[in-house]
């Protein structure tokens, strides 16, 4: 159903709605998977609840929101009110520039919401809420199968990314199983400053000391696997990084310091004009190019438009 059917007495199905939850008659329908193409080629799966799913997973949200925003930690920036990626990505140039920073662990986890396992996950929300109403609800979305090409499918991890209320899981998957443990027990026994930057399953940690970086690297792994996440063993990567590594490029002459990726932008070692260290940024390439081929592929299919049509919709794709 779509929104525009659903618009039609759209009062008295929110009331029926509103009556199937009270009577505890409410269910949650399967979700429809459909997938969406990567730069590297592959496939990602995106589930699609339906249209009254949608409804009371927003309003759930919007509760537990009020409890769980006063637990998240300032690193957590994604998916969350008055927060974003511009945000994240402020944070971590004034980390980098400011603060003794000389080290930097690139993190990326291998099928984050796929992973997730639900178990764990219950008894994380069952800390803060105690509403057995709520509570089925919610194991009720996450348990919920998924219809992909007619067949309905089961599985026993993880949260369909796609769901209104995905988001919000997994910030709080990540609040316990990466966030407060960082804060609480690994930067207490740290030599030096580290600090966390994360935005919803993407995240760096930023660190003084090479040493401290390499335990917790180590650590980081060890932790994942309690919770059945996994480090991506090729995207995630422990480099030197900040001004002294780049002090020491220009000492070798030529030789550039390694880069990382966050958040869609490549993160460079650089001076300014006046010669202080900055952190520049660029669009990361594969994603440049991405947006390359939509321009071109735009351009060849609507090669006989008028210029002026041509001329307007070029400039709002490159803002």
């Amino acid at each position: 159903m779509t929104y525009e059917e659903y618009a039609v007495g759209a009062k008295e199905r929110i009331q029926r709605l509103q009556e199937r939850l009270k009577s505890k008659q409410y269910q949650a329908q399967p979700l429809r998977r459909i997938y969406i193409p990567k730069e590297d080629g592959r496939q990602r799966p995106i589930s699609i609840p339906a249209l009254e799913d949608k409804i009371v997973q927003r309003a759930t949200v919007e509760l537990l929101n009020a409890i769980y925003e006063q637990d998240f930690l300032e690193c957590s920036y994604g998916f969350r009110s008055e927060r974003g990626s511009q945000k994240a990505l402020d944070e971590v140039g004034k980390i980098i520039c400011r603060r003794p920073i000389s080290w930097v662990l690139e993190a990326d986890i291998c099928g984050y919401f796929d992973a997730i396992v639900r178990r764990l996950l219950m008894e994380m929300i069952e800390r803060r809420v105690t509403d057995g109403s709520i509570l089925r609800l919610i194991g009720k979305w996450i348990n919920v199968g998924v219809v992909d090409e007619g067949r309905l499918l089961l599985t026993e991890t993880g949260v369909g990314q796609g769901q209104v209320i995905s988001p919000l899981l997994a910030n709080i998957y990540l609040h316990y199983a990466l966030d407060e443990w960082f804060e609480k027990e690994v930067k207490p026994r740290l030599k030096g400053e580290a600090y966390e930057v994360r935005f919803a399953d993407d995240f760096i940690l930023c660190f003084q000391c090479r040493e401290d970086a390499e335990k917790v690297h180590e650590a980081l792994t060890k932790r994942f696997e309690q919770y059945g996440l996994k480090l991506h063993p090729e995207k995630t990567r422990l480099m030197e990084f900040g001004r002294i590594a780049l002090a020491k490029s220009e000492k070798k002459g030529g030789e550039k310091p390694a880069t990382f990726d966050f958040l869609g932008f490549t993160h460079i070692c650089k001076r300014s004009r006046r010669g202080y260290f900055t952190i520049q940024l660029r669009t990361m390439r594969k994603r440049l190019k991405r947006s390359i081929k939509a321009v071109d592929a735009w351009c060849r299919e609507h090669l006989h438009d008028p210029v002026w049509k041509q001329e307007n919709v070029l400039k709002c794709l490159s803002r």
